[in-house]
């Protein structure tokens, strides 16, 4: 369970960095644990919400698979000891097991979708693009072997992504993410699968995050739709519409701005031996916040 937390909270703080100059930025997420609240609507936030916590989950176990620290689960045992000929490499080191921590972060996210709606079908399938996402993002490094450096025979193994790589991959994917709606198999009966709006029994792409409900625009408190607002926000004065700019985060209401003194160790010297003398440097600057 310490793992999974971690990894929940690794999708957590990602998906902070990725929506840091948005006006919504992951607020209503980790409120109360680290799996966060349920957000209210079925938008492309709450798609990518679910899709990067289940990358976040499966990527922690398989670390944590790799580096010994779980009983259960070890190096990927498919990819050891095999050589290709023609390529000149066989598998070695320690492979990581993606598999493993793809099938945990199923088992245990997936089991929480209990409710019969349209909405279990959307975060079943938003879930399973982040891991998808995470699988399509490993990638193999390799050792040389030979006299003198030659690589004779090289021994390759599969190793995890940095997460950032999976963040922005799913922010990309959070851009075009494809609108849907339930399709039920009769009259009364609950909703069987998604179809892409507007279309004939068209299912989504597997690998496109998908939303049902269009996003409301974040600018004010909205417990309805899980909108924390932007009342306080940093921002940045100018920016001509750029994120992270006070005219878009603070949806028009305007800022305010605030003087502080900011101060760190400047010019710092090392005297043998053994010392290091620093001066302490200060400027004055300035901060805005949404009102």
């Amino acid at each position: 369970m310490i793992v999974i937390g971690e990894g929940a909270q690794l999708g957590l703080d990602e998906c902070r960095h990725q929506f840091r100059s948005s006006r919504w930025n992951c607020t209503a997420l980790g409120e109360r644990t680290v799996f966060g609240t349920d957000l209210k609507i079925g938008s492309k936030e709450t798609a990518f919400a679910y899709s990067i916590i289940a990358a976040g989950v499966a990527h922690a176990i398989t670390e944590a698979c790799s580096q010994g620290n779980l009983s259960d689960c070890g190096c990927d045992r498919a990819r050891h000891g095999y050589y290709d000929q023609e390529r000149g490499w066989k598998w070695g080191g320690c492979s990581a097991d993606v598999e493993h921590g793809i099938a945990f972060s199923r088992r245990f996210l997936d089991a929480r979708e209990v409710r019969r709606h349209s909405r279990r079908l959307m975060n079943l399938h938003n879930n399973e693009v982040g891991r998808k996402i995470l699988k399509e993002s490993m990638r193999m490094e390799c050792k040389c072997h030979g006299v003198s450096g030659s690589c004779t025979i090289k021994t390759c193994w599969v190793t995890l992504p940095a997460f950032r790589e999976v963040g922005f991959a799913l922010k990309d994917k959070y851009g075009r993410a494809v609108q849907v709606e339930p399709v039920r198999a009769g009259r009364g009966h609950q909703p069987t699968f998604l179809k892409v709006r507007r279309t004939s029994h068209l299912k989504p792409p597997s690998t496109d995050l998908v939303y049902t409900e269009h996003s409301p625009n974040y600018c004010e408190e909205n417990p309805a739709t899980g909108s924390a607002g932007t009342g306080g926000r940093r921002c940045e004065r100018g920016g001509a519409g750029k994120p992270g700019s006070c005219e878009v985060l603070c949806c028009g209401r305007g800022y305010s701005t605030y003087q502080y003194t900011r101060t760190w160790q400047c010019n710092c010297k090392f005297h043998w031996c053994c010392q290091v003398t620093c001066s302490q440097c200060s400027e004055r600057t300035h901060a805005y916040t949404c009102n």
